[in-house]
């Protein structure tokens, strides 16, 4: 009878356009003759795993490249199962890993939910870039507000807090000014994100793992990013695994009624 062994590569991770590092690990534990891998997500958000599998002589209970979406702040969440095809040879495998934040396969999210302006109460802002806007927008159902550097910003729903950025001083009206970036970003219960972004320096009011109500103060505009001036950037979105998101028109309350998608080029005013 052939020596049965079992040569288990190590693995590597990638993370999908990103520059943050998210707290996320993978492990094998041996049961018997099958190791069984696992996941820690000690993030406040769900995350989503693309696995892509090598293997000789050895089956996944876990289809290649299929997603799994890993809860929040999980220990031990069970991946996959690897058991050998033919015991009486020897085998080996190893894996690789796509990650991003969020449900990436999610599709159904809250249609009818009503948003608040994210500007003070009795202030009225006009809307400079809308929906699929012409400058930076053309592939983004985001809006952008004329806030002015140091005006506050608030929650236009509540959620929690699951990434802040303020440390960037820099801003220009180019992407590659897009990695400064000064934001907050809010994770819904449908599952769904909003991003307030361009926000000033230090001009972040919360942190990460809060818990915000609709219409709290979470920070401060700014230009910084990629920015032609001082503004608000504001979408709501359901994040992919590859880094592209699926962008989602939200219906606000506004002085001219409920249940209005903004326009570009229209004023809007916060009444409650």
């Amino acid at each position: 009878m052939k020596k049965i062994f079992a040569l288990f590569l190590f693995f590597f991770s990638v993370l999908v356009l990103s520059q943050k590092k998210w707290d996320l690990k993978f492990y094998n534990e041996l049961v018997g003759s099958e190791y069984v891998i696992y996941a820690d997500n000690s993030e406040v958000m769900p995350m989503s795993v693309k696995f892509s599998f090598k293997m000789t002589n050895l089956k996944s209970s876990l289809a290649n490249d299929k997603i799994i979406v890993v809860p929040a702040n999980t220990k031990r969440f069970f991946v996959a199962k690897i058991t050998p095809v033919n015991p009486s040879e020897g085998n080996q495998f190893s894996y690789t890993t796509t990650f991003n934040f969020g449900n990436a396969i999610q599709e159904d999210f809250d249609e009818d939910y009503l948003y608040a302006l994210p500007f003070a109460k009795g202030k009225t802002h006009l809307i400079f870039q809308g929906y699929y806007g012409k400058f930076s927008h053309q592939k983004d159902a985001a809006l952008d507000f004329d806030l002015k550097i140091g005006d506050p910003v608030y929650a236009a729903r509540e959620g929690t807090v699951v990434l802040t950025e303020d440390s960037n001083h820099h801003g220009c009206p180019t992407i590659s000014c897009a990695k400064f970036n000064n934001k907050v970003l809010i994770m819904h219960s449908d599952g769904t994100f909003a991003d307030y972004a361009h926000l000033k320096y230090k001009g972040v009011a919360v942190k990460k793992g809060d818990e915000i109500k609709k219409g709290q103060l979470i920070g401060y505009s700014g230009n910084t990013g990629f920015s032609s001036g001082p503004h608000l950037h504001f979408g709501v979105f359901i994040n992919r695994i590859d880094g592209s998101r699926t962008f989602i028109k939200t219906k606000f309350k506004t002085s001219q009624g409920e249940g209005i998608l903004l326009e570009e080029g229209k004023i809007y005013t916060r009444n409650d």
